[in-house]
């Protein structure tokens, strides 16, 4: 079992956590409609990537009344 050998500060501690800090992230706009969201995602609220239709959304698809 680890068991430190001298009592480290707050101020020492504290300075070795200043880089654990998350970074908030950059969001892109989406090139179809203009929503942000993250780089290199498909785009939530469309579904589009790249300029292509990558999942359909749910206005869009047609379900049959016993598959629901």
């Amino acid at each position: 079992m680890a068991v430190q050998q001298n009592k480290v500060s707050k101020s020492r501690r504290n300075n070795r956590r200043a880089h654990d800090a998350l970074v908030a992230a950059n969001p892109n706009e989406c090139t179809n409609c203009g929503e942000l969201k993250r780089p290199h995602h498909v785009c939530p609220s469309c579904g589009h990537y790249a300029d292509r239709e990558i999942v359909a959304q749910a206005d869009e698809v047609e379900l049959d009344e016993d598959a629901a």
